[in-house]
């Protein structure tokens, strides 16, 4: 069967849109049972004034209600390509939601909250150093007197700090043994019939109701004519944007390169000026 690539915003969030896969994606990940599921794609368009393009984008977030009865906050984010620019975007979105107060219902009616945060990364590049799909980055309470773990969780603690989990759509190999492989396999990044990387197949077997739910959404969504242009118009996107950065940051390197020959001719000179200046005073 051939599905689109979920790793465009506009894929993604059909899937997102569907409560149960909702549900299913988060718990999977987080190794967690989720009683309560509010799921809350915040969609906005990114102008670029030079390029003179849109780029549609979506965050994700999800307030989750786990099986100890606590509440917490899911931030979900695609990321296609790898610009040094992307983690500073990143860490000001972060810094955003640390500033947002949260709702979440209640028997009585809508609360206001402060939410613990942890932040999933989907991306579709791959970090050198991990050579794995998917990892989960998380703290641990230490007692820098013993040296001890602390088992216990502080409410403070927790709303200032945040585990994340990182996954490697380009890593991603399409081993279903576990329930976290089933999942994964929808964001294998191979097996594609068209050169854009938007159309892929899937054969591989499903046994599970959500995996097949997921596929039949992905297949409407990588068959369905306006659907499949709304990705290339977002692929296209993308690819502009990607090109103007690399050609900032090339020239941006030529500036450094420059500057550094100027101030190696400079300390070169100085340099000569002291020596010269050293003979003076010997004479």
């Amino acid at each position: 069967m051939v599905i689109a690539n979920p790793i465009f915003d506009e894929v993604f969030k059909r899937l997102m849109e569907n409560q149960p896969i909702a549900k299913f994606f988060i718990e999977t990940l987080l190794e967690e049972t989720i009683e309560y599921l509010e799921f809350k794609p915040q969609e906005f368009t990114f102008e670029d004034q030079v390029a003179g393009i849109g780029v549609f984008r979506v965050d994700f977030i999800a307030t989750i209600k786990t099986s100890d009865g606590g509440y917490k906050k899911v931030l979900i984010e695609i990321q296609k390509a790898k610009h040094a620019i992307d983690i500073m975007r990143f860490r000001k979105y972060l810094a955003g939601q640390y500033k947002i107060e949260d709702e979440i219902q209640t028997e009585t009616g809508r609360k206001k909250v402060i939410l613990p945060i942890i932040t999933i990364y989907m991306l579709g590049f791959q970090l050198p150093e991990i050579n794995t799909s998917a990892v989960k980055v998380s703290r641990q309470y230490i007692d820098l007197t013993t040296h001890k773990v602390i088992n216990q969780k502080n409410d403070f603690i927790e709303k200032l700090t945040h585990d994340s989990y990182v996954v490697q759509m380009p890593r991603i190999q399409g081993k279903l043994q576990t329930r976290l492989d089933e999942l994964l396999s929808i964001f294998e990044q191979n097996y594609f019939v068209d050169d854009k990387g938007i159309i892929k197949r899937y054969d591989y077997t499903i046994d599970n109701a959500i995996i097949k739910s997921m596929v039949d959404i992905l297949h409407y969504a990588g068959t369905d004519p306006e659907s499949r242009k709304r990705i290339e118009d977002e692929q296209e996107a993308y690819r502009v944007l990607d090109f103007m950065a690399e050609e900032k940051a090339q020239k941006l390197q030529v500036k450094i390169d420059e500057l550094t020959k100027t101030n190696e001719e400079k300390d070169k000179k100085i340099a000569e000026l002291e020596k010269m200046l050293g003979k003076d005073k010997k004479e």
